[in-house]
């Protein structure tokens, strides 16, 4: 299966940012599994590794169906490009957060489900990172 490169992981600096600072993001002791979202018909996967993120979807996220799948897809290319945008300069934005791109095609339809869960990482990491992808390119490495 080919894998949309959607892949986020909590890497030592994030762990230990989040740990360090007030977060409005509950923390959880429980171990969490990886969110897998697919879409077998295209062929796409989302892959979330992120302490915290279980729990935010349960019960901070919005429901599926609040937004329209449109409005879902136009959040997303925006916050993709930012993100993308700090993965291409390291020395602005930090590499342990925005360590890799994000694939994200917007004549592809990829679907309700993975286009819900690409945008409410999104919502989760600003959230939990304390960070900005919604237009301005601000959070820099001072």
């Amino acid at each position: 299966m080919r894998i949309l490169k959607y892949i986020f992981s909590v890497l030592v600096l994030g762990a230990v940012l989040w740990s360090c600072g007030s977060s409005p993001i509950k923390k959880s002791t429980e171990k969490e599994e990886a969110v897998v979202i697919s879409n077998d018909s295209l062929e796409y996967e989302i892959i979330i590794i992120d302490v915290g993120f279980n729990y935010f979807l349960n019960s901070v996220a919005l429901p599926r169906g609040y937004y329209s799948q449109k409005y879902l897809e136009n959040q997303n290319q925006i916050m993709v490009a930012n993100w993308n945008f700090r993965v291409g300069n390291p020395q602005q934005y930090n590499p342990n957060l925005y360590w890799n791109s994000i694939e994200y095609f917007p004549n592809i339809d990829y679907g309700y489900e993975v286009n819900y869960m690409l945008f409410n990482y999104f919502i989760f990491a600003q959230k939990k990172y304390k960070i900005n992808l919604r237009g301005n390119r601000s959070n820099r490495i001072n």
